[in-house]
């Protein structure tokens, strides 16, 4: 599946626009990722882009969340390994546990974006540009804090090899190379 092709689909199934922007931030987090850990850009891209393409279908229900999007990718011809990463990355829907740096690295990249977009909406002028790494990893420890965002997932970094303070420059760089497309 081409990244156009990825886009259609994951336009046919996600209307929320806040939604979309989180698709794409994950994708460009992903790839960032790949390119650190000298994996396949295109592979891990799509995971990121894809990851929640069953959101809205499923109404975000976190137990059948993930499950769904198997059953819309598989059809479309979609690498085995992408849909597996994806029904992984939502531990409550998920019938074994992550094991592998794709499964990792997809459930800390589109976690952490939710950590740098909430982040980036409390400085007075809202935009990515502002944001550093070290405010990102303070805002970890602060559990009040976009409570629903989940530390545990965003901490699979380590297992992957890239420390969380790492982690946190990669995923800020990647979003902020498409900071446009998430009005950041």
């Amino acid at each position: 599946m081409t990244r156009n092709q990825a886009l259609e689909v994951l336009n046919q199934y996600v209307k929320q626009d806040n939604m979309l922007k989180h698709s794409l931030a994950s994708e460009a987090v992903m790839r960032a990722i790949a390119r650190r850990l000298n994996q396949d850009e295109e592979k891990w891209g799509l995971a990121g882009l894809l990851h929640d393409v069953d959101v809205e279908v499923t109404n975000a229900d976190a137990f059948i969340h993930g499950q769904k999007a198997i059953e819309i990718l598989t059809p479309l011809g979609v690498d085995t390994e992408i849909i597996e990463a994806i029904s992984l990355h939502n531990e409550c829907s998920a019938k074994v546990p992550r094991s592998t740096i794709f499964h990792f690295a997809l459930a800390a990249g589109e976690t952490i974006t939710g950590l740098i977009t909430a982040t980036t909406l409390v400085y007075p002028d809202k935009k990515l540009a502002s944001v550093k790494s070290k405010s990102v990893v303070k805002r970890m420890k602060e559990k009040n804090f976009a409570a629903s965002v989940k530390r545990e997932s965003i901490m699979e970094c380590e297992l992957i090899g890239i420390s969380i303070n790492e982690f946190a420059e990669i995923s800020i760089a990647a979003m902020l190379e498409i900071s446009e497309e998430l009005g950041l």
